[in-house]
């Protein structure tokens, strides 16, 4: 079972004091890698009795990890700040069920959700600490040169960054899902149904395909002033029309980037590559290039 199933099974079955006492762990985890006891207390102003029975409670529902060493701390695991995301989103009038997966990756994971008004969202849930932690900090140019960064901080930032992106460029037209709401590492979106490009055994037109997604790449650039810098065949979707969504948009940068046209030019090459080995349609880099470029 993963962390989302723990949360989505759980959260009715949390109380306001619980809550309390996980916000209170996440607000400490920014100066404690396990947060004492005495901490919690002062923070959750609730007495100490009632803080251990609550702790009690969230340990037994599998959202927080007990450390024992010359002290007893607490700290969130990803259920638990699973939890939290899904809490204020409720609260917000965001969400109000949960459906199945629609995928589970490296360093998210997606589920069909209903909003109140009975719309069909999908919610990811970043994971960036699932990977190597060195990794995400050595490929991602958001956490910048921070020496202490949390999985918690990573996910959130990756979330933050992601919804940002899709604000900007969904007006401008780009194929990207419709940005809903965001909290913590977790980002509402319009639903995601097709299938990923990289899965795609049979495509009736590539060469049609391959036209959409680099037309995207051109508005993205010129009109929203965005380039994805992470794409790749994994996450192009095809939706059962055939046509397009271009998702997970984290590491996208501005024009004005140092190596904007590095990463641009990295975007199409992998794209033109997939094609080419897989659909046999062949495109010369730098012609692709200079046409998204509107040269």
């Amino acid at each position: 079972m993963s962390s989302a199933d723990i949360a989505v099974r759980v959260y009715r079955e949390l109380e306001p004091e619980d809550f309390r006492v996980l916000s209170a762990i996440e607000l400490e985890m920014s100066r404690h890698r396990y947060v004492p006891m005495s901490d919690l207390v002062k923070v959750c102003r609730l007495p100490e009795k009632e803080v251990k029975y609550r702790l009690s409670r969230l340990d037994e529902f599998g959202l927080i990890y007990r450390w024992v060493g010359f002290y007893v701390g607490y700290s969130l695991n990803m259920a638990g700040y699973d939890c939290l995301a899904i809490n204020a989103l409720v609260k917000a009038g965001v969400l109000e069920a949960f459906g199945k997966p629609l995928g589970v990756g490296k360093e998210s994971d997606v589920y069909d959700a209903l909003t109140p008004s009975g719309e069909r969202v999908a919610v990811k849930m970043h994971r960036l600490g699932r990977t190597s932690f060195r990794q995400t900090r050595r490929l991602r140019d958001y956490v910048g040169n921070r020496r202490h960064v949390s999985w918690l901080y990573q996910s959130r930032l990756a979330a933050e960054k992601e919804f940002e992106a899709l604000k900007i460029i969904y007006p401008c037209g780009v194929a990207v899902p419709k940005p809903v709401s965001q909290n913590r590492h977790v980002v509402v979106m319009g639903i995601i149904e097709g299938e990923e490009l990289s899965r795609v055994v049979d495509l009736p037109e590539p060469e049609r395909v391959l036209d959409e997604i680099l037309l995207n790449v051109r508005k993205a650039y010129s009109d929203a002033g965005v380039i994805h810098a992470d794409l790749s065949e994994f996450n192009v979707i095809i939706k059962p029309d055939f046509h397009i969504l271009i998702i997970d948009w984290p590491q996208y940068v501005r024009l004005d980037h140092p190596n904007a046209d590095y990463y641009l030019r990295r975007d199409l090459k992998n794209i033109l590559q997939f094609f080419k080995r897989k659909f046999r349609v062949r495109r010369d880099l730098e012609d692709v290039f200079r046409y998204v470029k509107g040269r």
